[in-house]
């Protein structure tokens, strides 16, 4: 009995103290946030987030530092409507699932190009770039193929850098002789249980014609408790870039970035016994940009490559899977402004996408995608239009429309969106197991696969409510229903049934990629932003989101995949300050199906509730600071995915330094 009510107080201090942080959301900082940014996610050209008729959250990339995350996976987790299916800490590695499609449903792109990884899109959450080179990251949620292509289904991750981002200005250009000039160079050191040695430092100069970044960032611990093993982790990402004004209409940047994940992979993909698995992925990532701009016509040339070495191993006694997988892309786009209310966006996007490996085999695939959208004005409503025609190689060509409408008056925001997405197969679900002399079972890929299709609408609306520059409050409500036609699942297939035998045991059962499933998801958005003064060296910020999600699947049994997403997710972060000291915090309460495997005592719970908080005090005009934080602040034990252990209550402290000039 004792234990109930300590229990059921536990609960109810957990849920007041959410709604708490929510009602207390009316002060927050109003310098520091715009509940109306400018974004450029939904149709490539700058606009008001209340112009482009999506639902976009915003993140500026400092929020890194102040609030109690360590990766980017970490910090994606707290964003309204963003669920995080994490296996492991810190960047170890994470799906990411938006409006409730599946891990493979979202695309991930930094400073234009995407990212989605062509071997699985299990590796889409390692974004190689270090945090302190982030100018903002652009959440857009929702259909997005007819300008991003495959993919962009549930919605788009879109990582914009400061150098990318940068307004360069040359000597013509400055009227005044005024020459931009900033410095800033920051960082933090952090140390903790489980032997945790983490580190994120950076700088960004620019000058005049010239902006430079580059980062690194390391997250390392072992120790970690897991089933019958220690787990560890040792994770790396450095990047660098620079943009030059060539000319006042020529622009030129380029990016490389390495990044590299060490880490314990037990029960991240199977919920078997005799799994210890350990996964090194290593990725390197390079691009270049040309941009033209003069008067009302801008021109940009994109080129990108991806390599990712991906090697996993089940147990000590098996033989680690070894794949290479390259991403080979182009982009030229086109921006025509015709008036203040007219402006057309055209472009051609071009991959090549190819994989060898020991296990799926050697194969490429190339595909090219010409796109173009309308930007039209009509006093305070605005309708764009877009189109693209996917062609991929061998497999034939998907014809992809879709409508954004948004009217702005005053203080409120009514919009609406409705577009056809697909999304192809990853070489995993057309290749799996395919090179290996002898497969037993498991799941077998299938190279005749179809593109996913379906069709997503939506409608919302948006009140903004200003009383005056120090306090802004924004609250959005969207309804969206998604109907998905030929959704990719593993089928229990018998040997005789299989369409191809060559390397499979007469004696197994497998799991047959095939397209079978239909999926209607419909579900409905609440988020709520706030920016407010309280008074002078006073503020307080926060995000906060509630999502609701109902998925309906014509397979009598479907995968985990499809129905993992949660049925109710509510997420937020806050940051106070007064003077030198802040306290920020993150929570997240999730509610989806249960799941268990008894053989390795493992489950999925019907709900938990997590939240992470950090406590900070800076001085020397707030150049240094030291801080403490505790992750997993109620210890709850918790899974995203079967097996996958995540780690209880993690304490941890450290310094941060900020230089700016």
């Amino acid at each position: 009995m004792i234990t109930f009510l300590l229990k059921n107080r536990l609960s109810t201090f957990k849920t007041s103290l959410f709604w708490i942080a929510v009602i207390c959301a009316n002060a927050a900082l109003a310098q520091d946030i715009s509940l109306d940014p400018v974004t450029v996610t939904s149709s490539l050209i700058e606009k008001r987030a209340s112009q482009t008729g999506r639902n976009i959250a915003v993140i500026k990339g400092e929020y890194f530092q102040n609030l109690p995350v360590h990766s980017i996976d970490d910090l994606l987790r707290y964003v309204p409507g963003v669920e995080i299916q994490a296996r492991g800490p810190m960047g170890s590695q994470s799906d990411i699932v938006l409006r409730g499609g599946t891990f493979q449903q979202v695309l991930v792109i930094l400073d234009g190009l995407r990212l989605n990884d062509p071997n699985t899109g299990h590796f889409n959450s390692y974004i190689p770039i270090a945090p302190a080179e982030i100018e903002r990251i652009e959440v857009l949620k929702g259909a997005s193929s007819a300008i991003y292509g495959s993919d962009a289904v549930g919605g788009v991750i879109h990582v914009i850098s400061k150098t990318f981002a940068a307004r360069m200005q040359t000597s013509e250009v400055n009227e005044n002789n005024v020459i931009a000039r900033k410095t800033n160079v920051s960082g933090a050191l952090t140390a903790g249980e489980y032997g945790l040695k983490n580190a994120n430092i950076g700088a960004f100069v620019q000058r005049d014609k010239l902006a430079v970044s580059a980062g690194f960032l390391t997250n390392n611990a072992s120790g970690i408790p897991q089933r019958g093993i220690r787990g560890y982790f040792h994770n790396n990402t450095a990047s660098v870039s620079l943009n030059y004004a060539i000319s006042k209409t020529f622009n030129v940047s380029l990016r490389s970035a390495y990044d590299h994940r060490d880490f314990a992979a037990q029960n991240f993909y199977t919920a078997l016994k005799s799994d210890t698995a350990s996964e090194k992925v290593k990725t390197s990532w390079n691009q270049i940009k040309l941009s033209y701009k003069k008067e009302n016509t801008a021109i940009t040339i994109d080129g990108g490559y991806k390599y990712v070495r991906d090697q996993y191993l089940f147990n000590p006694h098996s033989i680690a899977n070894l794949s290479k997988s390259q991403l080979w892309q182009g982009l030229l786009i086109w921006q025509q402004t015709f008036s203040v209310n007219t402006s057309l966006i055209s472009g051609l996007n071009y991959q090549n996408r190819n994989i060898a490996s020991n296990d799926r085999g050697d194969h490429s695939l190339s595909q090219l995608a010409p796109f173009v959208s309308l930007v039209q004005n009509f006093g305070n409503f605005t309708i764009t239009p877009s189109v693209r025609l996917d062609w991929r190689e061998n497999i034939g060509s998907e014809f992809v429309p879709q409508i954004n409408l948004s009217y702005k008056k005053d203080s409120w925001q009514i919009r609406g969106s409705a577009g056809k997405t697909i999304r192809d197969a990853d070489f995993t679900e057309r290749f799996n197991n395919y090179n290996k002399a002898l497969v037993t079972g498991g799941n077998v890929g299938n190279p005749a696969l179809k593109a996913e299709k379906s069709f997503s609408y939506e409608a919302g609306a948006d009140w903004f409510l200003t009383q005056n520059a120090a306090s802004q409050v924004k609250i959005s409500g969207t309804f969206f229903q998604r109907l998905q036609n030929d959704l990719i699942d593993y089928v229990s297939t018998p040997y005789a049934q299989m369409p191809r035998k060559d390397n499979l045991s007469p004696t197994g059962t497998f799991g047959l990629a095939l397209n079978i499933a239909e999926v209607n998801t419909t579900g409905f958005e609440l988020d709520f932003q706030t920016a407010h003064n309280i008074r002078e060296k006073q503020k307080l910020l926060l995000n906060a989101g509630l999502t609701w999600l109902d998925s309906k699947s014509s397979n009598l049994e479907p995968s985990f995949y499809v129905s993992s997403h949660a049925k109710f997710l509510a997420n937020f972060s806050a940051i106070y300050s007064i003077s030198g000291f802040s306290v920020s915090i993150n929570g997240l309460y999730k509610k989806r199906a249960e799941r268990a495997a008894s053989a390795i005592e493992a489950n999925i719970s019907k709900n938990y509730f997590l939240l992470n908080a950090k406590a900070e005090y800076a001085f020397l005009n707030r150049m240094l600071a030291v801080f403490v934080q505790a992750d997993n602040a109620f210890d709850v034990q918790y899974s995203d995915l079967l097996g996958s252990k995540m780690p209880g209550r993690w304490l941890m402290g450290g310094l941060r330094f900020n230089f700016v000039k």
